[in-house]
């Protein structure tokens, strides 16, 4: 029976420790600082939006792939799970193209002019030319989904929970130190398998530290106006790292504006000017949201700050023997970690059978 340590309890963790808990054989224990409830700044899941909107290229695109069939199917058949369907909208602006034909855009596959992942939706289709706003050179529509991660966080627990998977609060300085958080009545079995879901504290987890991974700062603006559709575009006449974002989060989630995505920055506190820009460009883009009464026509809940776990070269999701003990990396999601959870969560599984059929060294 594999004892296994899953460290971190993001959205990563939680989607690898589910997958491996429905092998009856596998023990688990997720051990975590934060926990789905929590809000901290080192603790990202809660704050994102979270969506659907493909931001691989094509031949990185597996990861999302895989996991869009089964966020789909849990909005059509799990509504406890809280996750909605809706209707997205992807602009490219005119002042963009240049830069998106040339392969410089920060977000990869999303505003590819003939992206890969008109295949993935079944409505995707074409916008014609009086449908777009003024500067829109192009766009796409297409029935997406979106999270509610106050919910879908603890749903995922309770689905572990089901399958016997044990938590337990602890701060691992170095991710050897898992070894002795295992499964309660387990405390004399060697822990054969890590799963490393650290995310942005990869780059400070004794073992690991992972120079390659920095925070990519989002600032956002949650407000009660329901908005009509989901809505991204390729960029702002704002600030530079300023990005522009309206999704709804299903089941009175509230509806999420944004944003900021600003490279290296680790401030946790939400900037009042950068607030107001992230209105403005709302209210200008989908007058309707605010009944066209401009920024005072938002009800405001509440400002946020999420760090997103950006790796430079990419997620890490590959498994190495650190003190005598096969630690299986899932990190460095960047802002996809939702849209890419069973994906990778599938390749933790087949990485810990690999791992559990070669001999210890």
């Amino acid at each position: 029976m594999p004892n296994i340590v899953v460290v971190g309890a993001g959205v990563s963790g939680l989607t690898s420790a589910y997958l491996l808990s429905k092998e009856s054989a596998n023990t688990i224990t997720v051990v975590a600082k934060h926990m789905p409830g929590d809000y901290d700044i080192e603790y990202t899941s809660p704050w994102a939006g979270a969506n659907v909107l493909p931001m691989a290229t094509q031949s990185s695109s597996r990861w999302e792939r895989q996991t869009w069939p089964e966020l789909k199917r849990l909005a059509e058949e799990v509504p406890e799970a809280g996750i909605h369907k809706m209707k997205s909208r992807v602009y490219r602006r005119e002042k963009d193209l240049e830069k998106l034909r040339s392969g410089e855009y920060a977000f990869d596959g999303l505003f590819q002019e003939d992206p890969w992942y008109k295949s993935l939706f079944e409505d995707f289709r074409e916008l014609s030319k009086d449908e777009l706003p003024s500067g829109v050179a192009s766009g796409v529509e297409f029935t997406s989904v979106c999270i509610n991660t106050m919910l879908y966080l603890p749903w995922l627990v309770g689905k572990c929970r089901a399958n016997g998977v044990v938590f337990k609060r602890g701060v691992l300085q170095h991710i050897s130190e898992a070894g002795a958080w295992g499964h309660a009545g387990s405390s004399t079995k060697k822990v054969d398998v890590v799963i490393n879901t650290t995310g942005l504290m990869a780059s400070r987890l004794g073992g690991v530290v992972d120079q390659d991974v920095i925070p990519v700062r989002g600032q956002i603006v949650v407000v009660r106006n329901e908005a009509p559709y989901m809505v991204t575009k390729s960029g702002t006449d704002d600030a530079e790292g300023d990005v522009f974002y309206i999704m709804m989060r299903a089941a009175g989630g509230g509806t999420i504006l944004g944003g900021t995505y600003q490279k290296g920055q680790w401030e946790s506190q939400a900037d009042p000017n950068t607030a107001m820009r992230i209105m403005k460009r709302a209210v200008e883009m989908v007058p309707e949201l605010a009944d066209g009464k401009g920024v005072q026509g938002l009800d405001v809940i509440r400002h946020g700050v999420g760090l997103r776990p950006y790796r430079n070269g990419g997620v890490r999701l590959e498994k190495e023997k650190i003190d005598g003990t096969w630690v299986v990396h899932n990190y460095g999601h960047a802002g996809w970690g939702y849209q890419g959870s069973y994906g990778c969560a599938e390749r933790v599984v087949e990485l810990v059978d690999e791992a559990q059929n070669q001999p210890r060294l």
